[in-house]
């Protein structure tokens, strides 16, 4: 899970987790390109992850998700989505995004020529109840407080549908 000082404390319980494209680049800003994080959290739903609550933004996403081995299936998750995402910036020749994502690779990834996520997730072990619901009113507020929309129903990239009884993008868990 990268270098990062949080840990998953029980693979078996859930998590909110957040992913952050390195140095912040805006690469969720088009269809396509969220359109393969959904993908790939959709294949991972139906190998047993459980996702609670998801918010997608311009360049990070934050989840509350939870399986039997989540550090594997978030390793599993970035690993997949960053190979795909690149092939996507490659065959759409979207350069200016490409360089950066070569220029701020950490030097000790020498296998690749690019990095897309930064390393680790910053993963919270929900504890109870009450947790739970401040992480996903945090996720459902999120594009509200950066200003992009009134109502959290209203960004499309969000379960905050699935919670007000709309269909979503991704069949989510509301109960918990």
């Amino acid at each position: 899970m990268g270098r990062s000082r949080y840990k998953i404390t029980n693979p078996r319980l859930p998590h909110f987790i957040s992913c952050t494209v390195l140095h912040w680049i805006p690469v969720f800003t088009r269809p396509s390109t969220i359109n393969i994080l959904l993908n790939s959290l959709d294949y991972l739903m139906a190998d047993g992850l459980r996702v609670y609550a998801f918010v997608i933004l311009e360049n990070h996403l934050h989840m509350v998700v939870q399986s039997n081995q989540l550090d594997r299936d978030i390793a599993r998750f970035k690993s997949f989505t960053a190979k795909q995402l690149i092939r996507y910036l490659d065959e759409n020749n979207v350069k200016p995004i490409l360089e950066q994502l070569a220029f701020y690779k950490k030097a000790h990834k020498h296998d690749r020529s690019y990095q897309f996520w930064q390393e680790g997730c910053h993963p919270e072990w929900i504890q109870n109840q009450l947790m739970m619901q401040q992480k996903v009113e945090y996720i459902h507020q999120n594009p509200v407080k950066r200003g992009y929309v009134d109502d959290a129903v209203h960004w499309r990239y969000s379960s905050a549908r699935n919670y007000a009884g709309q269909t979503g993008l991704l069949d989510v868990c509301t109960l918990w």
